[in-house]
């Protein structure tokens, strides 16, 4: 292990098991699936394996977390210190075009994040630079096709949303165009996954739009 004895302090505890800081001489963060129910734990370890995969189709790229260990129970990867964009509230638009580079690169690596939309897996880092975090729901396609082309997409205009938000000045014609017209995999999930998703995280796990992770304050 990189650090000998780090303390570790639970960040997060849900049905997918715990979040921990190891906070050490290198901070890292732990995902301890053994921690979650019995009757989840095939999912959780099911989304560490996701993460692991994705983590290290990404081994090197700056801006993401770094896979350290996995042995199918337990992930650690690399912390990232910045704040979550709610937090920041980033309105250079050289933030945003470095988070849509971010994204860019991302995808080279054959990776989808899938999850863009959560402005809390989104950091300005101590540097100003964009990171993006949570990598539970990415997915590592190899193979490219016209699902991946989709996501992808989705990835992006995801991200040009928040620019919407918090610098909406600086959209371009092309950007506002991609807002404009959602891929058809936002359509189904808003008409089917959607709601059942809601439910899960609001009314079961108990989140709301910016909660859901505790590695999710003051970093990743």
């Amino acid at each position: 292990m990189p650090n000998a004895s780090p303390h570790r302090r639970v960040l997060k505890s849900d049905l997918f098991g715990e979040v921990a800081l190891l906070d050490g001489d290198t901070p890292l963060i732990e995902r301890d699936t053994d921690a979650a129910p019995w009757w989840t734990r095939g999912v959780a370890r099911a989304l560490a394996r996701r993460e692991a995969r994705s983590l290290n189709a990404v081994t090197g790229l700056a801006g993401v977390p770094q896979l350290v260990e996995f042995d199918g129970r337990r992930l650690i990867r690399t912390y990232l210190s910045g704040q979550p964009m709610h937090v920041a509230r980033p309105s250079d638009p050289d933030y945003f075009t470095a988070a849509q580079r971010l994204l860019f690169t991302l995808h080279t690596r054959d990776v989808i994040h899938n999850d863009t939309a959560k402005e809390p897996n989104w950091l300005v880092l101590d540097d100003g630079r964009p990171g993006l975090i949570d990598f539970q729901l990415a997915a590592w396609r190899p193979q490219r096709g016209r699902l991946f082309r989709l996501l992808a997409r989705e990835d992006v205009r995801h991200l040009l949303k928040h620019k919407r938000t918090y610098a909406a000045d600086r959209l371009t014609h092309r950007q506002k165009r991609i807002l404009a017209t959602p891929g058809a995999t936002s359509r189904i999930w808003r008409a089917t996954v959607k709601p059942l998703y809601h439910f899960v995280t609001r009314r079961v796990l108990g989140w709301a739009d910016r909660e859901g992770a505790g590695d999710r304050g003051n970093q990743a």
